[in-house]
């Protein structure tokens, strides 16, 4: 079906396409039954205290303001992710703002956190509790003077009601947000994160989603810094300002987050290198390029125990949920592998 739609859809602007696509699901006429697969608890996982039926999970920037996200369930995906939610409404950054790169299987944004805030959000969630592992990516809005306050308003907010919570420092469309890369702010910004959460007296997981863009010599800091504070997950990565240079498509030269396609061995290639330096003491969640069985195995193989896409729905409708998990059922069948668990980081070439 959606090879009839898609043509239509990609003739509309991005965002307006992507509004249109929000109000349809709130119709939430689809059937479940139709994204459904046998085998399936082959791909069961269980991390940081949650059980997740299979690792295929959608990334935040989608669903940003939690208005679609059981509709979204019923594609089959094991988790979702919302936002990112700011402590205040936020239009975000002057429109055109989202750009396909049909030639590169692509997109890139610079939407700049637009949602609907957090009291409407949690309101949301509240009336609406969701059929399956909800996670919630916060981050601080655009004219805040203290961003590491914006992050703990929101976690107040909604860490009762997550199953867990993301540290978005990643993207590239909020100036500044990314210097908490660096070891020392790092460092502040999760210990406050985690005296709030003590103060609350919650056991909710902390994730932090991590740039593509950092320099390399920064992952063994960053890994050592999440070891040593408890954090539950990595998200690697979030879209890239930079890996332009191998692009075809016209508007390539757009200021943004790059997403889909282009970035998927930079994603990978940074997911081997954290993979190696947390020691599997801590999961990874690999993004970036996922349209495929073949490329979230990949990103298994590299080291990550869950993967979220977007760009790839996009470009493949939901359909593509279904495909990933029946391609990966048949890759481990094929590799006598019991769980896909099992496969995890071990970096050997697919058999696709």
């Amino acid at each position: 079906m959606y090879s009839f739609i898609k043509p239509l859809l990609f003739k509309i602007e991005p965002e307006t396409a992507h509004n249109i696509a929000i109000k349809s699901l709130k119709l939430n006429c689809f059937p479940s039954s139709f994204f459904k697969i046998e085998n399936e608890e082959l791909l069961k996982i269980k991390l940081f205290g949650k059980t997740f039926s299979n690792p295929i999970g959608l990334a935040a920037g989608f669903d940003k303001s939690a208005e679609v996200y059981n509709t979204i369930f019923k594609f089959g995906f094991g988790f979702v992710e919302v936002g990112t939610v700011t402590p205040l409404k936020q239009y975000g950054n002057s429109k055109p703002r989202v750009f396909r790169l049909e030639n590169d299987e692509a997109l890139i944004n610079r939407l700049g956190f637009n949602n609907d805030g957090s009291e409407v959000i949690y309101d949301r969630i509240l009336s609406n509790p969701p059929n399956g592992i909800l996670g919630v990516n916060i981050g601080p809005n655009k004219d805040t003077k203290i961003q590491e306050n914006d992050f703990l308003l929101c976690l107040k907010k909604f860490v009762n009601i997550a199953d867990y919570i993301t540290i978005n420092i990643s993207s590239p469309n909020t100036e500044k947000l990314r210097s908490f890369h660096d070891d020392q702010k790092l460092i502040s910004l999760i210990k406050l994160v985690n005296l709030e959460k003590k103060n609350l007296k919650s056991q909710t997981p902390i994730l932090i989603k991590i740039s593509p863009d950092i320099d390399e010599n920064l992952v063994e800091k960053i890994a050592e810094i999440v070891l040593e504070n408890y954090i539950s997950a990595l998200i690697i990565t979030n879209t890239s300002n930079a890996s332009r240079e191998n692009l075809t498509d016209s508007k390539k030269k757009e200021p943004g987050g790059l997403s889909g396609k282009p970035i998927e061995e930079i994603s990978n290639n940074l997911i081997k290198k954290f993979y190696k330096a947390l020691k599997g003491q801590i999961p990874i969640i690999g993004v970036g390029g996922v349209d495929s069985g073949k490329s979230a195995y990949k990103k298994i193989l590299s080291g990550a125990s869950l993967i979220q896409l977007y760009t790839g729905m996009i470009y493949k409708g939901p359909q593509i949920i279904k495909n990933i998990k029946i391609d990966l059922i048949d890759q481990l069948k094929n590799d006598g592998v019991k769980n896909f668990s099992d496969v995890v980081g071990q970096n050997s070439l697919s058999k696709f």
